[in-house]
Order: structure tokens, then sequence, then C-alpha cells
């Protein structure tokens, strides 16, 4: 473990995606220290991580917290209940029609976080500062990383995985463009009657979409968008009357709702980064790219940047080159301009035509369901691309690297 203050890549943000940038940065034996105050043990969320994220964690040396805390999903269905006089039809897509055992798994953030950091303790040129961060200043040979107890790093490259109010996007003098929505996600985890069978299940409804995503046995992770006032009463609800709403709201899928756990309420916004690094400081995760929690996107982007960061570090490395330098920063974006900007704008139309209630829009909507129940390469491609872009895969998500991760 480095103790002095001297490094090669600062990360400024201790969540799932900085944390796997840390750990992807710290392969080839740089110098990394993960800056970010203890993690919380109250997020009730989790996260849907398709293959390609599950091979990263693999790569990483933490792919047994899938399988030990999550859930396998073989199936991903979108139920139209928008409540129009035409219904859309069920749409189910599954990983066996793919090619694929499973889509990926379903695992709690905080679980996540938990067996990242504790890999992060065990690779020798890894630090984990349980601190936050004051202030960075960009200078041309190296940056500065000032804590909030006074402690002064120097590093050669900052990576701002520090979220949506991101200190280092301010820091980089990048511009963001940012909007709201009027919906909130309520999240918890439940437990039901009747088995999930692996299926992801998308309620598509006029606040939004009501997701359940399996869980470990008889349980299922709850993602439901509401119009904040409402999302805010359910929260509120004494557990039997939440009960009564969760049940209608399933029409029946899980059977009863048994037990419920602790319920979380989260506004939704959106936010796209100008572009994705300048002046030694690369963004990743929520410091470069937000958006609705519809068809599990969000980390899985976050993770792809950090996978991402990774290979251009590496090829600097490769060349003698200096990891902080324009080029690396400008080819990181390049690498992830295309990829973000589509799915922020996939993701941002499909939760707009939710919320419209035009019948244009509604018919169009409709149309794209029945094109993707029928039309088999249309159906292939729509999986593919979702699961995650063709036209580029970072090296740590294609294939088990040899070494099985980072060697302590």
């Amino acid at each position: 473990m480095n103790d002095g203050r001297s490094y090669d890549v600062g990360v400024v943000g201790t969540g799932p995606a900085g944390l796997a940038a840390a750990l992807a940065l710290a392969r080839p034996g740089l110098r990394v220290a993960a800056i970010g105050p203890a993690p919380s043990s109250r997020d009730t969320r989790t996260a849907a991580l398709f293959a390609g994220s599950v091979t990263l964690l693999e790569n990483l040396g933490v792919g047994d917290v899938c399988r030990s805390a999550g859930e396998a999903i073989y199936g991903i269905r979108i139920i139209d209940d928008m409540g129009a006089l035409l219904r859309a039809p069920e749409v189910t897509f599954t990983a066996a029609e793919a090619g694929l055992e499973r889509f990926g798994y379903n695992v709690p953030n905080a679980a996540l976080v938990e067996a990242l950091r504790i890999r992060a303790g065990e690779v020798p040129t890894l630090t984990l500062i349980d601190a936050s961060v004051a202030e960075v200043i960009p200078g041309p040979e190296e940056a500065e990383v000032h804590l909030g107890d006074g402690r002064r790093l120097t590093v050669r490259l900052v990576v701002g995985a520090d979220g949506r109010q991101s200190l280092c996007r301010r820091a980089a003098g990048i511009a963001a463009r940012t909007w709201a929505y009027e919906q909130s996600a309520l999240t918890c985890t439940f437990t039901h009657q009747r088995p999930h069978g692996g299926i992801s299940t998308e309620f598509h409804r006029p606040a939004g979409p009501f997701t359940v995503v399996p869980s470990p046995g008889r349980s299922s992770s709850l993602v439901w968008v509401e119009r904040p006032d409402v999302a805010a009463r359910l929260a509120s609800l004494e557990e039997a009357a939440f009960r009564s709403a969760l049940e209608e709201r399933l029409q029946g899928l899980l059977g009863a709702v048994e037990t419920i756990g602790p319920r979380g309420v989260f506004p939704l916004s959106g936010l796209s980064a100008d572009v994705a690094g300048r002046n030694r400081i690369a963004l990743v995760g929520e410091a470069v790219h937000v958006i609705p929690p519809i068809g599990a996107q969000g980390l899985n982007l976050g993770l792809r940047d950090a996978a991402c960061i990774a290979d251009c570090v590496a090829d600097a490395l490769a060349a003698g080159g200096d990891i902080g330098a324009p080029g690396v920063i400008e080819a990181y974006g390049r690498m992830r301009h295309a990829d973000i900007a589509s799915r922020i704008w996939t993701i941002d139309l499909l939760n707009r035509s939710l919320l419209s209630s035009a019948p244009p829009v509604q018919a169009l909507r409709g149309l794209g369901l029945h094109i993707l129940k029928t039309l088999g390469p249309v159906r292939r491609m729509a999986i593919r691309e979702g699961l995650g872009p063709s036209f580029i895969t970072p090296r740590l998500m294609q294939a088990p690297v040899e070494g099985h991760g980072t060697s302590p």
C-alpha cells in the first residue's frame, strides 16, 4: 500500500463505478487512490448487471458477489399497462434466444460495493481513503486533490466518479445539460408467494415503468416510478396498505406479497456532460451521464466507462506515454461518446413516450412492441444492443483475463 501523497491515479468517488475503475486501473501496477466517504448501508437499490459487466467483475476478482448475493436473470418481460383501448402485446426476451445462459444477475448495490471494497483492500497498489474531497486542481503535468481533512494528493490522472453534482466535472471546466422528470422511483425488496422464474418484468404505465427484478429465493427488487407526490405517499403508507397497493399493481403476477423491506424514494432526472473528460480529468458513471431506471442501463453504462478508461490508460502505458495527457483523455471521450449519447437518447425517448397521452405517440410505442414480438431478427438485434453496444467492447468486458483479477 502506498502511504505517501503521490499517486498515478486518483479516483474521486467510491460507488460501484468508481471502485471498479480503481481496480481496473490498478491491474497494470499503477498506484491508485480511491477517495470517498465510507458507504452507507441504507441503500435499498439493486442493479441488474448484464453479461459484460459480470465479465468485468470476474476479471477484477469480485465475480462471486453476483452468485452469492445476486440472482440470475433469464428473461425480460414487457407488459403494456397504459390503460389504452388498444393494448400492445406482451413481449418476453429470453437469454436462450440470444445464445446466452443468462442475461446477467440482479445484485444489491450495498453488497456490490462491499465486495469491491474488500477486493480493493487486497491490492497492494490501491489505497482506499475514506474522506471527502474539497477541491481538485488540474495542472499541466499533474493534478492536486485536496481532501476535506486537509491532506493534499498529487496524481497524474483524476477519474471523477463523484456523481451528478460532480466536483471533478466542474474542476475540469466541463458543462453539462440537465433536466428533470416529474417522476420519482420508489425502491424496495419484497418476498412473494409465487416463484419469479428468473424473469424481470417491466410494466409500462402512464406514470412511468413499474419493474420487478428477480432476487434470491422468492423475493424481487422493486422499482416503482410514479409522480413525486404519489411516490412519497406510497412510501409513507403502513405496511398492510402498501402491500395491498403493490399486489394490485402486480395484477397477480407473483401471488400474495409477504414481507416488505425498507422503502426508499429517489427523484428522477437526466444529465449529459458535454465531453467525458478534459484537463487530466476523466469522468465515469453519473458524473458524465444520468438516465432514468429503464432497461437496467445506468450502472452497466458506468461500468463500461470504467473499463474504457482502463483501456485508454493501458494503451498509453504500453506506448510509454503520459496517462493523463490530452490525447488519452480525448481517446476516452471518443470511445464513450456514441454509447453514452445513444443510451441517453433511447431511454429518454422511451420514458417520455410513457408520459405522453398523445395518440400518435402511443400508437408508435405499441407498433414498436408489435415489431419486437413478431420479427425475430429485430428482437435479436434489440437484445444484443440492450445488453451492450456492438460497436465497442472494452477488453476487460470481452472474456476472462488470464490471472483472474488483480494479483495481490
